[in-house]
């Protein structure tokens, strides 16, 4: 028993040896300054977990310390080396909430692009991608910071490019250009510094390229895919951006119908490349349209397969691949095979849909060889083919008469919500919507005088002093401000709650919460209709610029002032812009008007 004991002791003390060596070991390879942990990661590659021990040391060490810099700095690191893209969209997060804290427009501009980059690159979201880039470029026009501006000019094109406006993209691609060009060149800056300038110079001559073949300017489409392939040429930095000049290359030799040598570019390209999912699929199409072209049919239909096993994972379509789809079912239906044929019909509707969704503005200018009715009646003659024709076909004749049922109520509420919103347009045509600040009125001898006992009375000169405040507070918009209360506007204004209230209630002829709704609403509004890049903000969004946290505050304060909801407003408006041809105008110009108000 003696022995067991001393034994056990002993063993434990080797246990314990070993742990405070380890621990002193590692303490001794960990450094403890913030340049030490960065330098012991800063070689690694991207996604490259053995980072995030020395960033989360980085995370812990600035938060204990309040450094919201370093803070900052560290959770951005995290973005590029976690290779999970929900954790990057989470470490996004903590990134922007550091840079608000840090109290750095630069830095929360940066934050809100490295949040739009996680939407555009890694999930192919367009949406939500610009509505951070466009939070970016708000935060960023007071920067001397020349890189994030046009870091954040180059997003914004990529965005206007997907959803058409290639006129306007084009435009912001040749100043990124010209910019990431001239400091990719200044031998003074820093190595890593002349790699992102360069990095960002190939990208952007890589989206005029897709600018130019959007337009159908081939000759400058091939002029500067040749200044790609030379820039990168041998180069293993950039073989990422290299794929995307043999993937133009290679579209160029099949325009030129020199099939064999354009799927020879492609095959090239789909090595180089790595986790770009849209242009995988691109190669993939124009590989299978050159087999096509050579009669192998069954090579071809192998690769077109492959895009819709990109597309049922990522739920995620480019407009131009849709003829994917088409070419497929041609394909099964020469062939007579009703249930592949029902399949891909199948596909493309929901690609149709996506294609909608994610691109409102892109979509009615797409080619359609098969129309939405078609395509329906063509699934319903198909799904008769099979054993259950019959019960589908009963299924169809209800849900056709559902949604007959559906559509006409919908009609009748769309009619509804058109006149509302034809009342409210004109309001804020005739400048009749959002009143002007009051004037103080003329206090009469018996203002103090009250029916209430227990209101507080109130003299003229405090009265016409409260009166002057708030139309003060309605000009300068202060209204906006998050989590305002009458008790913290009391002390803004110099004054206590009880006065304010009264004033507010005897002058504007309401409360508090619905004097300080009816401003924001009203303000809100006026943007929509005044602003129009505000019709691409996100409900979210919209709240948040009025002052307003909740968003279905928002959206049930805005239908009881306006009559109408935020999102047929918008609807409206845009459907509007659209016939009138107002949308035709520069977003940027739209975008810039905003911010240098």
């Amino acid at each position: 028993m003696v022995k067991l004991k001393r034994f056990s002791m002993k063993k434990c003390c080797f246990i314990l040896l070993v742990l405070l060596y380890n621990l002193a070991f590692s303490t001794g390879k960990i450094p403890n300054s913030y340049d030490g942990l960065r330098k012991s990661y800063e070689t690694f590659p991207e996604n490259d977990a053995r980072a995030l021990k020395y960033i989360n040391s980085i995370i812990i060490k600035a938060k204990k310390e309040k450094k919201y810099p370093e803070l900052f700095q560290g959770y951005r690191d995290a973005v590029f080396y976690t290779k999970s893209i929900d954790k990057k969209l989470k470490y996004s997060d903590s990134c922007l909430d550091a840079a608000y804290k840090s109290a750095s427009d630069d830095r929360i501009s940066t934050a809100y692009v490295l949040r739009g980059s996680i939407y555009y690159a890694k999930l192919k979201k367009y949406k939500p991608a610009l509505d951070e880039y466009l939070m970016a470029y708000k935060y960023s026009k007071n920067t001397g910071d020349y890189y994030l501006k046009n870091k954040i000019s180059y997003h914004l094109g990529v965005v206007k490019n997907y959803l058409g406006y290639n006129e306007e993209a084009l435009e912001l691609f040749k100043d990124c250009v010209t910019y990431f060009e001239s400091e990719a060149n200044n031998r003074n800056a820093h190595e890593s510094q002349i790699f992102n300038n360069t990095k960002g110079f190939l990208n952007s001559i890589h989206q005029m390229i897709v600018c130019y073949s959007n337009m159908n300017d081939f000759q400058k489409v091939d002029s500067l895919t040749e200044v790609g392939l030379l820039k990168t040429f041998n180069n293993p930095d950039f073989y990422q951006e290299r794929s995307y000049f043999l993937k133009s290359k290679g579209i160029s030799e099949y325009r030129n119908n020199r099939f064999n040598s354009a799927i020879s570019y492609f095959n090239q390209s789909l090595q180089l490349m790595k986790d770009d999912f849209a242009w995988e699929s691109v190669n993939y199409f124009y590989i299978g349209k050159s087999q096509m072209a050579m009669n192998q049919d069954e090579h071809a239909i192998e690769n077109f397969k492959k895009i819709d096993s990109i597309f049922n994972k990522q739920e995620f379509i480019l407009p131009e691949l849709r003829e994917n789809y088409e070419l497929l079912i041609n394909y099964y239906k020469t062939r007579k095979d009703a249930k592949q044929q029902l399949y891909y019909t199948t596909q493309l509707l929901k690609a149709d849909s996506i294609i909608s969704r994610d691109f409102a503005y892109l979509s009615p200018k797409v080619h359609r060889e098969y129309d939405t009715n078609s395509l329906l009646e063509e699934k319903g003659r198909l799904e008769k083919v099979n054993i259950w024709g019959g019960v589908f076909l009963s299924a169809l004749a209800i849900i056709a008469t559902v949604l007959f049922a559906i559509l006409k109520r919908r009609h009748r509420n769309q009619k509804d919500i058109l006149a509302k919103y034809r009342v409210l347009e004109e309001k804020l045509r005739t400048h009749n919507y959002v009143p002007k600040p009051e004037t103080p009125v003329a206090v009469t001898a018996n203002t103090e005088d009250s029916s209430d006992e227990r209101r507080t009375p109130i003299t003229k000169a405090i009265k016409l002093d409260l009166l002057t405040k708030l139309k003060k507070f309605e000009e300068k918009k202060q209204f906006t401000q998050k989590g305002l209360t009458i008790q913290k506007l009391a002390v803004q204004l110099e004054t206590n709650s009880n006065y304010l209230s009264q004033v507010i209630n005897d002058e504007k002829g309401m409360n508090f919460n619905k004097y300080l709704g009816d401003l924001r609403i009203r303000y809100i509004t006026q943007l929509l209709f005044e602003k129009n890049i505000y019709l691409n903000y996100t409900i979210d969004t919209l709240a948040k610029e009025c002052g307003i946290a909740s968003r279905q505050n928002f959206s049930d304060l805005f239908f009881e002032i306006n009559g109408i909801r935020p999102t047929d407003f918008i609807r409206k408006r845009k459907k509007e812009l659209d016939n009138n041809g107002d949308s035709s105008g520069s977003a940027m110009e739209q975008i810039k008007s905003i911010f240098e108000n």
